[in-house]
């Protein structure tokens, strides 16, 4: 785990490795200035001049500037090496989740991916702090003045050699009980966001049906809930305070009384006032330096669970890989399944698409018909190799897609999704998510094979117009052409619409088609759809009934062979024959 973090400190090495150092000059001079202000009581005590004041006072002035310029200095470069690691380990996380499968997402969930990328990783931000600055200066500190107070109280520096180790022992025994705890916490966390982001993401099905005080009442709940063992949690974590607070005092009343008894009655023969004052001095600085260790071990304890959660995400592979010596080149759109057979988890008992033989010749136009769970999503999922098939193989070109260099075989295979959203930025800036290289003329001519340039060109900026986040400012058909254009600009050879003019009247879909038919006759398209007239004047049409072909043929086939497409045809066509005379 710490291996796998410590890569993302990369740049910042310099700076994680300065501020240990420049911590230790810090302890050093601070542990210095007890033993020369020791020095100066007992010289005062023995009635020295003036001179030995200024000097010892310009030596103790000098010791404590240098002592604040590394203090500084060493906060300075642990925010630098701290900020940095967080930021690279935000970028390694963000770059993996990029290179995850569907599978991979589906796992981890997006709430949770969400709490990994912010909260956890503002966890372990703390820690790292924590551990290059303040647990060197901890035990440095300790180590420095249990020494030193050995060295000028002798057998009264004894008593330390009792309190840290009931210290330490009660320190373990907290962050056992607490750790669980925090565990649990974080996996609460994840639910929580998830919470949030299905109840904003749902915000108009919410009003509609009046549930806010319904999601209110959940949120609160589970708010409570982590509420509760964060609290519990912290309890626990807080008994280090007093538990710490009680022996060091105790230690120090023990030293202020028994020494300055033995300085009383040897009238400073075995312990003279300066060393007495340098012990005291020496028993406080023990003491903070124990009370950072503890914030040290608490922000670690949180942070445990923090880390092993990102390391999780860094560290998980995805199943779609490149291979070596990949192919670079899709001959053509030709689609071949063969034998293909395929379900989601490796526990799945039942298979999502089972026994599936295909063939589509290359610049053919294809509809995909079926009911709700027939799975026509999952198949044409595999063929950009969104997901691998479990048996058998998909081809495009010629070539299985598993073969193909990733990248080569998802830019020539455009796909629509059903749940396609736009991003915030300009029509423009969406658009060139299918061509980052694309001219105006290129987006224009998309635009108007997808039916959008007429809608766009009503509105004041036309392509410059601003899309907000999810594409929440425009119409769901009108985010659905321009999801088609953006596919469009690519140039694919395999273009895949799933259930993308669901939202379109049927005369905008009838034209899609048309155009397609018209301006890109080498493309082969498959389209997905619920609508009989979306698919009817297609080359062949594929019905799916229960993950496998029930039948392929065109419309006037199908009316005849299939009783699925025959019963889906003569429900449409009455509902619309209902519509018309109404």
């Amino acid at each position: 785990m710490v291996k796998t973090l410590a890569r993302s400190i990369r740049e910042y090495k310099k700076t994680a490795i300065l501020t240990p150092i420049l911590v230790i000059v810090e302890v050093v001079l601070e542990c210095i200035i007890p033993f020369i202000i020791a020095n100066l009581v007992n010289q005062m005590q023995a009635g020295c001049g003036m001179d030995v004041i200024v000097r010892y006072g310009i030596e103790l002035v000098i010791l404590a500037v240098l002592s604040l310029v590394f203090g500084v200095a060493a906060g300075n470069t642990c925010a630098t090496a701290s900020t940095g690691f967080a930021r690279n380990l935000r970028k390694d996380m963000f770059y993996r989740i990029q290179d995850y499968s569907f599978e991979n997402i589906d796992k981890f969930s997006v709430s949770s991916l969400v709490t990994r990328m912010t909260t956890d990783v503002v966890n372990v931000q703390m820690s790292f702090m924590m551990i290059i600055r303040v647990a060197i200066r901890g035990p440095l500190m300790l180590i420095f003045s249990f020494i030193m107070g050995f060295a000028m109280g002798g057998r009264l520096a004894m008593i330390f050699l009792v309190t840290i180790p009931l210290l330490s022992i009660g320190l373990v025994l907290v962050i056992r009980a607490a750790m669980p705890i925090f565990r649990r916490v974080f996996r609460k966390y994840d639910a929580l966001n998830d919470s949030v982001q299905e109840n904003v993401q749902a915000m108009r099905v919410v009003k509609s049906y009046v549930r806010e005080d319904y999601e209110k009442k959940k949120f609160a709940a589970a708010a409570e809930d982590v509420c509760k063992d964060f609290t519990r949690a912290e309890r626990i974590m807080a008994l280090n305070n007093p538990m710490m607070q009680f022996c060091v005092y105790a230690g120090m009343a023990f030293v202020l009384s028994f020494g300055s008894y033995v300085v009383i009655t040897s009238q400073g023969a075995e312990i003279a006032v300066g060393q007495m004052s340098a012990i005291l001095t020496y028993s406080f600085q023990i003491l903070m330096s124990l009370m950072m260790l503890s914030m040290v071990f608490v922000m670690i304890t949180m942070s445990m669970e923090s880390a092993e959660r990102i390391v999780e995400v860094l560290t998980e592979k995805s199943d779609l890989t490149s291979p070596e010596n990949a192919r670079t080149e899709v001959k053509d759109g030709s689609i071949d399944f063969e034998n293909v057979s395929f379900k989601y988890s490796k526990k799945a008992e039942r298979m999502a698409l089972a026994d599936v033989d295909l063939h589509i010749r290359s610049g053919e136009l294809i509809g995909i018909l079926g009911g709700t769970g027939s799975s026509k999503s999952t198949l044409v999922q595999l063929i950009p190799r969104l997901y691998d098939v479990t048996e058998g193989s998909v081809k495009v070109g010629g070539i299985d897609v598993r073969e193909y260099d990733l990248e080569v075989l998802r830019n020539n295979v455009a796909v629509v999704l059903q749940k396609n959203v736009l991003f915030s930025g300009t029509i423009k800036d969406n658009l060139r998510w299918g061509n980052p290289n694309a001219t105006d003329e290129e987006m224009l001519e998309a635009c108007k094979l997808a039916q959008a340039d007429e809608f766009i060109q009503q509105f004041p900026d036309k392509y410059d117009t601003w899309i907000e986040q999810g594409g929440s400012n425009v119409s769901g058909g009108q985010k659905q052409r321009l999801c088609i254009a953006r596919a469009l600009l690519k140039k694919p050879k395999v273009l895949i619409l799933d259930d993308s003019t669901s939202a379109v009247d049927t005369r905008t879909d009838a034209l899609i088609r048309q155009g397609f038919r018209e301006f890109i006759p080498e493309t082969t398209k498959i389209i997905i759809a619920q609508r009989v007239a979306s698919v009817q004047d297609a080359d062949r049409i594929i019905v799916m009934d229960g993950g496998r072909i029930s039948a392929i043929g065109n419309h006037d086939e199908l009316m005849k062979t299939s009783e699925i497409y025959r019963e889906v045809y003569t429900s449409q066509t009455k509902a619309g024959d209902q519509d018309g005379k109404e």
